[in-house]
């Protein structure tokens, strides 16, 4: 099977998918935030969030001083168009599983043939 346009393999992993799921639903969001969210680690979470920013994918300001200084990140206009063309690869694929002539002939578990 090939895959769909769009595909995306940089945001495919689950927590980088969920990672940018969430960005996509903002402008802005604060690094806290997305570690709660994602139940990530701060040094998992700077991982993924780095991977994205040098893909060009997500942009990282940081605010304040001190005690009050916060690390919010956005989607870059890159990153959401991979997302959004990933989104849409994805529902092509379920679609594709969800059409009854391409289920013809495929196996299920137990060896037999679905459709036959």
């Amino acid at each position: 099977m090939t895959v769909p346009a769009g595909f995306d393999e940089l945001i495919h992993p689950p927590t980088r998918l969920g990672l940018v799921a969430l960005l996509a639903a903002a402008q802005w969001a604060e690094f806290s935030f997305l570690k709660e969210s994602l139940e990530l680690t701060d040094s998992a979470l700077s991982k993924q969030v780095s991977t994205l920013a040098e893909a060009g994918y997500a942009e990282v300001r940081k605010e304040g001083a001190g005690r009050r200084r916060r690390t919010l990140v956005m989607l870059t206009p890159l990153g959401r168009a991979a997302f959004d063309g990933h989104v849409a690869a994805l529902r092509q694929l379920v679609d594709r599983a969800s059409t009854p002539g391409l289920r013809q002939g495929a196996q299920q578990g137990d060896g037999s043939t679905v459709g036959a």
